[in-house]
């Protein structure tokens, strides 16, 4: 590599200017001086030191008297409020913004926490919070912002004060003065904080005193000149309302309403809107359909052509609004609004070839689409309420699938978050939006993975627990939905956002509630195992390893149980990496909360014990610390041999322990030992009794119902064995017959007589029949067989036992020679003609 010597020089240039630009580090923090101006009396009391530092205190003192001020008042309120109140006021008028903002909160600790005894000192605060309402001095501040920040701050501090304030107060030091801050001629802050101290008072009056005394100054300021007064007033006229009850409101209120709806702003259309949204209720069903009605649809459709502004307030009201309205709706009125809202669901996009796609609209255009479309799925359950649950597939099942496919992530993720509310309301027909489920789960962006995981369980229990009884085709498909399951899992695992992947795993915690123990053995069980044994964030290997409890806790076969345990032990507690052996105490803590005791000395107590051993320090530390708990799990006397051996442990910890920190932490655990049977309450003690004597016994059913189940699964097997047993032995009675009457080529005339012959056996000698069937295997099949034949009609029967009687001879006789068959013939024959003569 060659050396620049222009690049060299330059460095060094570079790092003689970095010494330039270093500075001597002072070894104080504060001058001599500095500190002698900071420095005051201790002789001085505190309301003396408050008076001091308020008069020739620094900035910093200056603010801590402001922010001490409740004490002081606590302390001593009649000094305090004579000599440093009146301070604070005159310091008030030239402080900066961080002072002001700390004189509010005090101010409104103080009347909030009634403190003040005597009405004039309550005068003498409200006069203050009053006069830096709207106090604004171009040099006070550095900008119109933080001048602006400022007014707010007193103005939310005198709004919170009224609450704490009684109404003869309320009336004396804020209505009177209110009047004159309304008008016209004054500013512009001023109206604004009019408008909203009346809608505050509003509720501490009585009906007849607030149309009397505040109704003139709210239609005063309803037809202000600035839209920004118009609008504030407007939003105030809720509370305006509700203090003057529903006659006066219909009347006074809603008139107003109507007008202020057709004003030349937006934003005091909207806030029209809103108020009359709130206000529905309000209303009776006559002002609903003549009035409200026809009064919204104009204001929609105008916003949809003209006002993109306020259609993204628009779609956040508008579920209320057809809630609210509901009742008075014709069904063309409700048919109206359904399409209107499924317009919204698709304002901004274009579907081509099943696929949702952005159309082409400047950025900001985009953006309040987008707003308008996420509004739109998060009232998505209130209009699937609207519209009615059962037509849901014939109404609104499209626009719910165009949201979950929106382009939007925030759509997406808005839709995913109301899922679970759209599950509940379909009820029985939940099987209609299964694809949807599936695709979120499977959706690219991890935020909408991560809000359908906010309630995933009640999700699954509802989507899987309503098919149950219906058809196939109604029944949502558990294959998909396991695998999507699976790769929502991985692709959570294989982002860098291992918090998403620990509520994950701690979400699918619910699926035993969901599929069945092989599925979750097969396909999480394993999964979890390997999370639990190799992942290296912390908090995800321990909710996978609860998880992981979980799926043990509710499994049924044991072979399957004692495979995963026994792996447990064996990678992780007797793991070659002390993390391993650390993870299986914590796994240890864990399987104490969700096994029983009894189930957890089994398992797992014992592999634990034997750490005491390990080569590393951390892992007996830990184990140390543990010990306590350890003990908790052993009952007594049963499992007195688990507590010897856990004393063993202590005994050997105590004699052969060489590091520090691990003995102290023995030390300390020793006395917890003798402490634990002392110390703690018996009603905390009993109640875990009773816990754990109910987890036992659940564990104790699900053995039960696990042995029930082999049982039944054997029997099945059982009777599944004898049916086939069955039908082959009855194919081999069918071929046996086939062969016989193929060996045996005879005349029509000698079947008759065979035939007659069989009849004759029958009816003397049932018995005959029976001893003729004794060298044929499966004697069980063919004695249920007769005895099922023996009680139907005689002619079937017999044609039945004769063709199996014809095959026994055959088989019995076929090593024989040809004269033994003749002589069989011949024998048939003669009895034949025997019974012919007797007929």
């Amino acid at each position: 590599m060659t050396l620049n010597p222009a690049g060299l020089f330059g460095q060094i240039d570079d790092l003689q200017d970095l010494a330039i630009i270093e500075r001597p580090v002072r070894r104080s923090l504060k001058t001599a001086e500095e500190i002698e101006k900071l420095t005051v009396d201790e002789d001085l009391n505190d309301v003396e030191r408050a008076v001091y530092l308020l008069s020739s205190g620094q900035d910093i003192q200056r603010a801590s008297v402001v922010i001490n001020l409740p004490n002081l008042v606590r302390q001593n309120p009649a000094e305090t409020f004579r000599r440093v109140v009146p301070k604070v006021r005159e310091v008030l008028h030239v402080a900066g913004v961080e002072m002001q903002l700390a004189a509010a909160g005090s101010f409104l600790t103080i009347l909030q926490d009634d403190l003040i005894l005597i009405q004039t000192h309550t005068h003498s605060i409200l006069q203050i919070i009053l006069l830096n309402l709207d106090h604004r001095d171009a040099g006070q501040f550095r900008n119109e912002r933080s001048a602006a920040v400022v007014s707010n701050a007193w103005l939310e501090t005198l709004l919170s004060a009224i609450d704490a304030l009684p109404k003869e107060t309320i009336r004396q030091e804020i209505l009177n003065p209110l009047v004159s801050k309304a008008q016209l001629s004054q500013s512009l802050q001023s109206r604004l904080a009019s408008c909203r101290i009346l809608g505050k008072v509003a509720g501490k009056f009585e009906s007849q005193i607030v149309k009397k005394d505040l109704l003139p100054l709210v239609r005063s300021l309803c037809q202000d000149v600035e839209y920004e007064v118009r609008s504030c007033m407007c939003r105030q006229l809720e509370n305006i309302a509700r203090g003057i009850g529903p006659d006066h409101t219909k009347a006074v209120v809603l008139p107003e309403l109507m007008e202020l709806a057709r004003d030349e702003g937006s934003t005091v259309r909207l806030a029209a809107f809103d108020t009359i949204v709130n206000l529905l209720e309000m209303f009776d069903s006559d002002d609903r359909t003549r009035i409200i009605f026809p009064l919204v649809k104009a204001f929609c459709e105008k916003c949809f052509k003209a006002d993109d502004a306020v259609l993204a307030s628009l779609s956040y009201q508008y579920g209320k609004l057809c809630h609210g309205l509901s009742g008075s709706f014709t069904e063309e009125q409700r048919v109206w609004f359904l399409e209107f809202f499924k317009k919204l669901c698709i304002l901004g996009i274009h579907h081509e070839n099943g696929h949702c796609e952005n159309q082409a609209y400047p950025l900001e255009l985009e953006k309040k689409y987008e707003s308008v479309r996420k509004n739109c799925a998060y009232n998505f359950p209130a209009m699937v309420l609207f519209a009615d649950p059962k037509c849901f597939l014939s109404e609104l099942y499209s626009t719910f699938s165009s949201l979950c496919h929106d382009p939007e992530i925030s759509v997406r993720r808005t839709s995913a978050s109301g899922f679970h509310e759209v599950v509940q309301l379909l009820g029985p027909n939940v099987h209609y939006i299964h694809k949807e489920l599936i695709a979120l789960l499977q959706d690219d962006s991890l935020e909408v993975l991560d809000a359908l995981m906010n309630n995933l369980q009640e999700t699954l229990e509802l989507a899987t627990s309503r098919g149950e009884g219906a058809a196939s085709e109604n029944k949502v498909n558990i294959p998909d939905l396991i695998q999507a399951l699976t790769a929502a899992e991985q692709k959570a695992a294989t982002s860098l956002k291992w918090r998403i992947h620990e509520k994950v795993l701690q979400r699918y915690s619910c699926l035993p509630r969901v599929i069945s123990g092989d599925q979750i053995y097969f396909r999480f069980l394993q999964r979890m195992f390997t999370i639990t044994t190799t992942n290296n964030v912390l908090p995800v290997q321990r909710e996978s390893a609860r998880t992981l409890c979980v799926f043990l806790r509710y499994n049924r076969k044991q072979e399957q149980r004692q495979e995963i345990i026994s792996k447990l032990v064996e990678q992780l507690g007797q793991g070659r990496s002390y993390w391993n052996r650390l993870r299986y105490l914590d796994l240890c803590e864990i399987a104490m909360e969700i096994f029983s005791k009894s189930y957890f000395c089994k398992y797992f107590l014992i592999p634990a014990l034997e750490l005491v051993n390990d080569p590393v320090a951390n892992v007996r530390y830990k184990l140390c610390h543990m010990l306590p708990k350890l003990k908790s799990t052993i009952k007594l006397p049963s499992d007195k041999h688990l507590l010897q051996q856990l004393e063993f442990c202590v005994r050997k910890l105590l004699c052969r322990e060489k590091d520090k920190d691990v003995m102290a932490i023995v030390r300390k655990t020793v006395l917890e030992l003798d402490k634990m049977d002392i110390t703690e309450p018996y009603q905390k003690r009993h109640e875990k009794d009773l816990l754990d004597q109910k987890k036992e016994k659940e564990e104790n059913l699900l053995l039960e119902m696990e042995q029930l189940e082999r049982q039944q699964s054997e029997g099945k097997l059982t009777n599944e064995k004898h049916s086939d047993k069955k039908r082959k032995e009855i194919k081999k009675a069918k071929l046996a017959r086939s062969r016989s009457l193929s060996s045996h080529p005879t005349t029509p005339k000698m079947v008759n007589s065979d035939k007659t012959i069989k009849v004759k056996e029958s009816g003397n000698g049932p018995r005959s029949g029976k001893s003729a069937l004794l060298p044929i295997n499966d004697d069980i099949i063919r004695s249920h067989h007769f005895s099922a034949v023996s009680s139907s009609s005689s002619s079937v029967p017999v044609l039945i036992r004769s063709n199996t009687i014809s095959t026994v001879e055959h088989r019995s006789n076929s090593s024989k020679d040809t004269q033994s068959r003749k002589l069989t013939m011949q024998r048939k024959s003669s009895s034949f003609g025997m019974q012919a003569g007797r007929e």
